[in-house]
């Protein structure tokens, strides 16, 4: 019979900790176009790729959910939105970068929806710097597909497109 070790497994490491986020991105057509957003040069993780306006929750806000995309859509671009219920969930995981944790990252789980403008005129005048945005376009539905979008996002605008033809 052969032998079996019955030690210890040796010294245990602690992984580097993971923090939970949550987040929501509107896609707001008109016209038969998509609002979507450019990533700046200055953005840490996806620059000059294209995605829509949105972003993460502050876990001690208290702002409901509708009104923290209309938030963070209005801080973003300007714009005033109707925000539509979720069609499509996803996650992804980023380096944390916040200054007391080494090594940690950060997943999130986030939600589309699909969101009705009620103003059309785009501005920038009430962005955050951690926004890292530096310009958008109004995209007809056909050409989306056709930016550099930022990855995770790829299946998302898949499961969207025919929802909004």
């Amino acid at each position: 019979m052969p032998s079996v070790e019955t030690g210890s497994p040796g010294p245990l490491t602690a992984s580097p900790p993971v923090r939970l986020q949550f987040a929501q991105k509107a896609f707001i057509t008109a016209g038969g176009r998509l609002l979507m957003v450019r990533k700046a040069a200055s953005d840490p993780f996806h620059p000059g790729r294209w995605e829509v306006p949105g972003g993460r929750l502050d876990v001690g806000g208290d702002l409901d959910l509708d009104d923290h995309i209309r938030r963070e859509v209005w801080e973003e671009v300007g714009l005033k939105i109707d925000p539509g219920p979720p069609f499509h969930l996803w996650q992804w995981f980023m380096d944390d970068r916040s200054p007391d944790v080494r090594g940690g990252r950060i997943r999130v789980v986030a939600a589309a929806r699909h969101c009705r403008p009620l103003t059309l005129d785009v501005a920038f005048g009430n962005q955050d710097e951690s926004d890292h945005l530096d310009g958008c376009a109004w995209v007809p539905l056909d050409a989306v597909c056709s930016y550099p979008l930022i990855p995770s996002l790829r299946p998302v605008v898949r499961a969207f497109l025919p929802l909004a033809r």
